[in-house]
């Protein structure tokens, strides 16, 4: 049996609309990735030590929003393709930090370059002046709903 109230259809919500866009270009570039040998997450967790020297994996647990037990998931993935490496702690003998390896230090540039072309891919026809209204609308929802994790699926 039918409702009664008339029923909205799906592609009369924005976050339809979003899904769909981001549906397609995560998959895209992950595609992409995939011929890199790396995923998504590993990607990120790369591109986030490439700023640093080194970082705790607890701390860059909390500037992904993901758990530690995630993380070391990740890093021995990571560490097995050789692109970081783990450092015991001089001050805590139980602690580790998290660096890239000469290997993930060349190669992020070039995992960069394929998130580049991706992002051109997609949006690359696109006005300057409609690009920056369209990140300034998502980070304006961004900002109002306090959101904070890194995406990274």
């Amino acid at each position: 049996m039918k409702a009664d109230r008339p029923v909205s259809a799906l592609t009369s919500h924005l976050g339809y609309w979003m899904r769909l866009v981001s549906n397609h270009v995560s998959h895209a570039f992950a595609r992409r990735l995939e011929s890199a040998g790396v995923t998504v997450a590993e990607w990120v967790i790369l591109r986030e030590l490439y700023d640093v020297d080194a970082l705790a994996p607890s701390r860059l647990a909390e500037r992904m929003g993901m758990t530690r037990g995630a993380i070391s998931k990740l890093a021995d993935r990571l560490l097995a393709k050789a692109l970081i490496e783990r450092t015991a702690d001089p001050e805590d003998g139980r602690a580790h930090t998290l660096a890239l390896s000469v290997e993930g230090l060349r190669i992020v540039p070039d995992l960069a370059r394929l998130a580049d072309e991706n992002d051109a891919s997609f949006f690359g026809h696109l006005s300057t002046n409609e690009r920056t209204q369209i990140e300034a609308i998502l980070k304006g929802i961004v900002e109002k709903r306090g959101l904070t994790d890194i995406p990274i699926g």
